[in-house]
């Protein structure tokens, strides 16, 4: 027993290595530097000075209630549209193999070229979407160029491209549901409407949480999408935290910037945290 259960532990070995060197080891260094002031070569302890440098950021507060907006904006369509679609796609439909290959085709396409290739789209004047409502009469606004519209536009384009991942989840859940419940409910007269509320959806809830809590954690990280649509802009109407982190890199504040990126970490566990708990307590399970 004892040379079996030394032989269990041993083959952890690789993977704790590799854990402890990409995530650990990195966390733990982050954690010091945030206190230090310090350049490829060089450091400085300066205890507190650069949390409270961050705070005074000027555009801070913009970038908290961006973040905030574009998590729950993009989780909660991505959960919304991710359950309709799978729905469609779990039923008979003859379709369904090539939709579904359709739906998941963007998740394989980097995050940077669908940056660009939107930003091409969504150009006020010469862009396609614009000149496409043009031919219905319709004046399209200028998607990333309104200080008011920049985030939301950025948000749209974040759910298309992941929506995809929601969908395989949701449809994973769904197939794994007994199809035992399904017969028993049409013999007893239901129809599919009331299928989906009381048995779907109900037994669905280990995938729904589980694309919430990826749904948020991504949205709050969000980074490369909003840099290469608008750069944060116009001024700083779409800026998100990670992207003013990612400006005081680019000007040379290392330690703030690393500072920063704790602050993130420990905003995301403690937004994270609390509603994972909260979705594990009103789980079924099957």
């Amino acid at each position: 027993m004892k040379v079996n259960k030394v032989y269990s532990y041993a083959l952890l070995i690789p993977a704790g290595l590799i854990y402890g060197l990409l995530f650990l080891y990195p966390t733990i260094v982050s954690f010091f530097f945030s206190f230090t002031r310090w350049t490829l070569t060089d450091w400085e302890w300066i205890g507190l000075d650069n949390f409270r440098m961050f705070f005074e950021e000027s555009s801070l507060m913009i970038g908290f209630k961006n973040t905030f907006i574009f998590a729950f904006l993009t989780a909660g369509l991505k959960v919304l549209l991710g359950m309709v679609i799978a729905v469609f796609l779990t039923s008979q439909m003859k379709t369904k193999r090539f939709i579904r290959s359709t739906v998941f085709f963007p998740v394989l396409v980097s995050t940077i070229a669908v940056g660009i290739a939107f930003s091409v789209l969504m150009h006020p004047s010469e862009g396609l979407i614009n000149q496409t409502l043009a031919l219905f009469g319709v004046s399209g606004p200028d998607w990333l160029g309104n200080p008011n519209l920049a985030i939301y536009s950025v948000a749209l384009v974040d759910v298309w491209k992941g929506v995809g991942i929601a969908t395989v989840i949701f449809i994973a859940g769904m197939m794994s549901i007994p199809k035992d419940y399904y017969e028993a409910h049409q013999i007893d007269g239901g129809n599919k409407v009331n299928a989906f509320w009381h048995i779907t959806l109900p037994l669905s809830r280990p995938a729904i949480n589980a694309v919430i809590i990826l749904a948020l954690i991504g949205g709050l990280r969000t980074f490369d999408l909003v840099w290469a649509m608008t750069g944060g802009g116009p001024g700083f109407s779409s800026d998100l935290i990670a992207s003013i982190i990612y400006k005081q890199y680019q000007a040379g504040f290392y330690g703030l910037s690393t500072a920063g990126n704790v602050i993130l970490f420990v905003m995301v566990a403690v937004i994270v945290f609390p509603i994972f708990k909260f979705l594990n307590r009103r789980e079924v399970d099957l």
